[in-house]
C-alpha cells in the first residue's frame, strides 16, 4: 500500500508506501505482538533508524543468533534492514537458567566486522557480558534493547 501527496504550490506528486514487509508479516504471524507462548522469555526491541523500522522479536531458551536477515540463512533473530555494518550473523544471546532456576541473558559477538557494543565498550573476541533487563547494545548503526522475561 502506498499513499501518493500533491504539492499545492507545483502540483508535483510524491508518495510513501505503507505496510510491513513480507518478513514482518511472517514474524506477526508466528508470534502476536506481546503474546507469546508460555515459553516466553523476552525480546528484543529493534529500535527504528534509517536503515530499518522497529522490530519486536521474541527470545527462546538457548543461543539466538542476532544479524541481517537474508532468506535460508537459518538465524532465529533476523532483523530486517539496509544497514551494510550489520553481518548475517552479528552476535548472539544466550538464555539460560542459573542453578537457582532464575533466567540470566549473556550476550557475545558473532564474531562480526564491526564488532558489538555495550555500553560504547565493544566486546573483545571472547568476551562475554551478562544483560540486564532494559539492556542496550549496538551492532553496526543498530541500537537494541534486551527485555527480559519477568519472573
Amino acid at each position: 500500500q502506498s499513499l501518493v501527496f500533491v504539492c499545492s504550490h507545483c502540483g508535483r506528486e510524491f508518495g510513501i508506501r505503507i505496510g510491513a514487509s513480507q518478513l514482518r508479516n511472517t514474524q506477526k504471524n508466528k508470534v502476536p505482538e506481546k503474546q507469546y507462548d508460555t515459553n516466553n522469555y523476552g525480546e528484543i526491541v529493534v529500535i527504528e533508524n534509517v536503515f530499518h523500522y522497529k522490530q519486536i522479536l521474541p527470545l527462546i531458551l538457548g543461543d539466538n543468533v542476532i544479524g541481517r536477515y537474508m532468506k535460508g540463512s537459518g538465524i532465529n533473530c533476523a532483523i530486517e534492514t539496509n544497514d551494510p555494518s550489520i553481518d548475517i550473523t552479528h552476535c548472539v544471546i544466550n538464555v539460560s537458567r542459573d542453578k537457582h532456576g532464575k533466567l540470566k541473558y549473556i550476550l557475545h559477538d558473532g564474531p562480526s566486522y564491526t564488532g558489538t557494543f555495550v555500553n560504547n565498550e565493544i566486546l573483545t573476541n571472547r568476551e562475554r557480558r551478562v544483560m540486564e533487563n532494559n539492556s542496550l547494545f549496538t551492532i553496526g548503526a543498530t541500537s537494541i534493547i534486551l527485555h527480559t522475561k519477568e519472573e
